[in-house]
């Protein structure tokens, strides 16, 4: 079964070019373009990973991450969070993302990441 990965990234053009490289990698991916989006999509599909901006307008990253990790059913869902600030990494790692990543992003780290991540 492929594993499915949640991409949130409010700016689309971001958010098409990570989901064109995570399913080269081989997983199936499952876009949301705000936090509010991410936690409905979570709920809906139980991804393997999720990959979330953090500066997004509605709901920001980390206010979701905290929305996703204290629901029952997806507290075990591992979160990176995705970033071109990097000044949140302290916040998104309080806010229960397992991992920060800067953008620009380096597309072969992404790779490693998913791999160890997405088990």
């Amino acid at each position: 079964m492929t594993k499915k990965i949640l991409v949130v990234e409010d700016l689309t053009d971001i958010r098409k070019m990570m989901k064109i490289m995570v399913e080269l990698y081989g997983y199936e991916v499952i876009e949301a373009r705000d936090g509010a989006e991410a936690i409905e999509q979570a709920l809906e599909h139980r991804p393997s990973l999720v990959l979330m901006d953090l500066a997004m307008p509605l709901m920001n990253g980390a206010d979701a991450a905290r929305a996703i990790k204290g629901t029952e059913s997806c507290a075990d869902i591992p979160i990176i969070a995705v970033t071109a600030y990097q000044n949140m990494d302290q916040e998104a790692l309080e806010a229960g993302c397992s991992r920060v990543i800067h953008k620009p992003v380096d597309f072969l780290k992404l790779k490693t990441l998913l791999a160890e991540h997405a088990a």
